[in-house]
């Protein structure tokens, strides 16, 4: 979210790891829902709010995704924090200025203070603001990313998939929880481990896992049904992470991302289709884990590798059949004002 790192910045006064002790993460967001009959006082309309999000942040780009896939670029507004922070919150140090030029905020607490003075949780992203008020609305991102394909459809785009359908949502909901609960949060029970013991079990917790989807996803291309769902959005920006940063940065190491086939060739899928790939930062996602996490990589150093051309090779995934996007289009290209930077990513 970092509401992994800005999380455990304002709980424990800049550290991340706590020593003898095992990562726990603190889910109490702000459960505020904007839904179409606005019955939590937030109604969905159109431009009324900002997406404030980094790039950096898993969390965050699962919103970016669904955002993109959806076709709800004019109908939400983005705002777009630098891949690093101190515990004082995101800032807007990409704009000019430094100020969001929609809210006129520097940080993203700013939003957050004005409608709970003195919060003192994480000021996390992803958050959707009232652009009028200039309060955050929410930062519950789970809630959030399914609120967007089921609250918003009267302002989909024409074409856009069903990422949550009614059918499949109870399985889409028992592979999210033990996605979340063994890889998404599993790499930072591992990163942020503070004894040996809370080490090993998280990282046996973790790759128990990965073996677990590699023989699930063996045999079928998307994680629920024959059409990318939620599900998978969720676990592909944990893979798009796993070789830049938690193989080393958090010692998720039994392998790479690279060295297990099934999963490699299912990250790579949806990495080159339209609305995942071209949301990678990969030059954000690296800086912010390695320079912040000062007391894990004290030096602040970013390396330099991995080379990424290797997301652009062939993965043969479409023998196992499946439609990327059921009887729906792929979203057109982002908006300039939104496209990766090319040289934090192998797309050209």
């Amino acid at each position: 979210m970092s509401t992994d790192s800005d999380e455990i910045l304002a709980r424990t006064g800049g550290k991340y790891v706590e020593p003898g002790g095992e990562f726990t993460r603190d889910q109490r967001y702000i459960a505020t829902r904007i839904t179409a009959d606005g019955r939590d006082g937030w109604p969905v309309e159109p431009g009324r709010y900002r997406l404030a999000v980094s790039r950096a942040c898993p969390w965050a780009t699962r919103l970016i995704i669904v955002r993109r896939l959806l076709g709800l670029e004019d109908a939400i507004s983005m705002a777009v924090a630098g891949p690093t922070h101190d515990k004082r919150s995101w800032t807007f140090d990409l704009d000019p200025g430094g100020r969001d030029p929609v809210l006129g905020i520097e940080r993203l607490a700013e939003a957050y203070f004005r409608r709970f003075p003195g919060y003192e949780r994480g000021i996390t992203v992803p958050a959707l603001v009232d652009v009028p008020t200039g309060q955050v609305v929410t930062n519950d991102y789970a809630r959030m990313s399914l609120d967007l394909s089921t609250e918003w459809t009267a302002y989909h785009r024409e074409g856009a998939p069903e990422l949550y359908p009614e059918r499949l949502r109870d399985e889409i909901d028992e592979v999210n929880a033990v996605v979340f609960a063994d890889v998404n949060n599993g790499v930072y029970r591992c990163g942020f481990a503070g004894s040996q013991e809370a080490y090993e079990r998280a990282y046996h917790r973790l790759f128990d896992r990965l073996d677990w989807l590699t023989e699930r996803l063996a045999g079928q291309r998307y994680l629920v049904g024959d059409t990318i769902t939620e599900a998978d959005v969720r676990l592909f920006t944990t893979l798009t992470r796993f070789d830049p940063v938690y193989h080393g940065h958090f010692k998720c190491n039994r392998q790479k991302l690279a060295e297990m086939p099934v999963l490699w060739a299912y990250a790579r899928d949806l990495f080159q289709t339209p609305g995942f790939g071209d949301t990678a930062d990969f030059d954000h996602i690296k800086r912010h884990y390695y320079e912040v996490h000062r007391d894990i990589n004290p030096t602040g150093v970013v390396p330099l590798g991995p080379d990424l051309s290797n997301w652009l090779t062939p993965h043969d995934r479409e023998q196992l059949g499946g439609r990327p996007f059921g009887d729906g289009t792929p979203p057109p290209p982002p908006p300039p004002a939104e496209r990766v930077d090319p040289a934090h990513t192998p797309l050209r």
